[in-house]
């Protein structure tokens, strides 16, 4: 994902920062705890589309 676009996207519910998830292909919002998709290249920003982070999840964040 190119860093100027990641640099501009905020979560569209708290309208806080993400963190790229490279691995899952995924934008995270600890915030929210919300897990974005990254479908063909394209972050999905919908809240019906993202996954709900876990505990462990938001833990391994914060370290």
């Amino acid at each position: 994902m190119d860093k100027k676009l990641l640099d501009i996207l905020v979560c569209p519910i708290t309208k806080g920062p993400l963190v790229l998830d490279k691995k899952n292909q995924e934008l995270l919002s600890r915030t929210a705890r919300l897990a974005y998709p990254i479908r063909e290249g394209i972050p999905v920003m919908l809240e019906d589309e993202a996954r709900t982070l876990s505990d462990d999840e938001l833990e391994a964040l914060n370290q």
